[in-house]
C-alpha cells in the first residue's frame, strides 16, 4: 500500500498553508495523547462565539448609545472596555481608534499577529498573512477596495500598527437610519472586519 493509498492519511489541500500545518500539529498531539481535541474545539468555539467578535459589537454598540462610555473610551480604552467584563488574552493594553467622515482607520500588525481576542476573538487567517501585513501599511486604500471598502478620495486613512504592548479597536460610524435601535440590535450591525478597520458598520434592514 502506497502512502497515498493509507486510510487514515487525509490530504488538507483545500486549508492555507498555516491551517494545514495546525491541523497536522494538534494531529499529531492528539495521536500521542497529549491534547485532547475536545478541549481545543471548546476553546475554539469559546473564542470564536462567545469571547469573539460579538464583545467587541457590544463595546462598539455601547459607544454609540453612550457619549460618556465613548469619551471613556477615548481615554482608557482598556478600563472602559474591561468595565463590560470583556478582558483577558492579548486584550490588556487597548486603544480604541474612531472613524469620522474625515478619518477611517486600519489595524495591521506588520511584525506578527498581535489582535486583541478579547473583544475580537480568533484572528482572521488574512490579518496574519504577509501581504496584507505589508499592503496594509504599503497601500490601505487599496487593500480596502479589496475588501469591497470604498472610500472618498479626500477621506483620510490612518494605519495603527498593533504590538505586543498595545492593541486597536475601530470603533466604526454609526449607521444612517439606525436612531430607533436598541443597543443589542445596533451590536448587531458591528462586523469584526468594521472593528479592524477593513469593513464597514451594516445597515438597519
Amino acid at each position: 500500500m502506497t502512502h497515498a493509498d493509507e486510510p487514515d492519511h487525509h490530504h488538507d489541500n483545500h486549508y492555507d498553508p498555516m491551517t494545514a500545518r495546525v491541523r497536522a500539529l494538534e494531529t499529531i498531539l492528539s495521536d500521542k495523547g497529549l491534547i485532547d481535541p475536545a478541549a481545543i474545539d471548546a476553546i475554539v468555539d469559546t473564542y470564536q462565539n462567545k469571547i469573539g467578535p460579538q464583545n467587541g459589537a457590544k463595546v462598539v454598540a455601547r459607544a454609540w448609545c453612550d457619549d460618556a462610555y465613548a469619551d471613556w473610551l477615548r481615554e482608557d480604552a482598556t478600563a472602559a472596555i474591561a468595565s463590560l467584563g470583556f478582558t483577558g488574552r492579548q486584550g490588556e493594553h487597548m486603544r480604541a481608534v474612531f472613524n469620522t467622515p474625515d478619518t477611517h482607520n486600519l489595524v495591521v500588525c506588520t511584525l506578527c499577529s498581535c489582535y486583541p481576542w478579547s473583544v475580537l476573538g480568533l484572528p482572521p487567517v488574512w490579518y496574519k498573512s504577509p501581504p496584507y501585513r505589508s499592503r496594509a501599511v504599503i497601500d490601505p486604500r487599496g487593500v480596502l477596495e479589496e475588501f469591497g471598502v470604498s472610500l472618498d478620495p479626500d477621506v483620510k486613512i490612518r494605519v495603527w500598527d498593533s504590538t505586543a504592548e498595545l492593541r486597536y479597536l475601530v470603533i466604526p460610524m454609526r449607521p444612517q437610519g439606525s436612531e430607533d435601535l436598541t443597543e443589542d440590535a445596533l451590536a448587531g450591525l458591528v462586523t469584526r472586519d468594521a472593528m479592524i478597520g477593513t469593513g464597514l458598520a451594516g445597515a438597519p434592514s
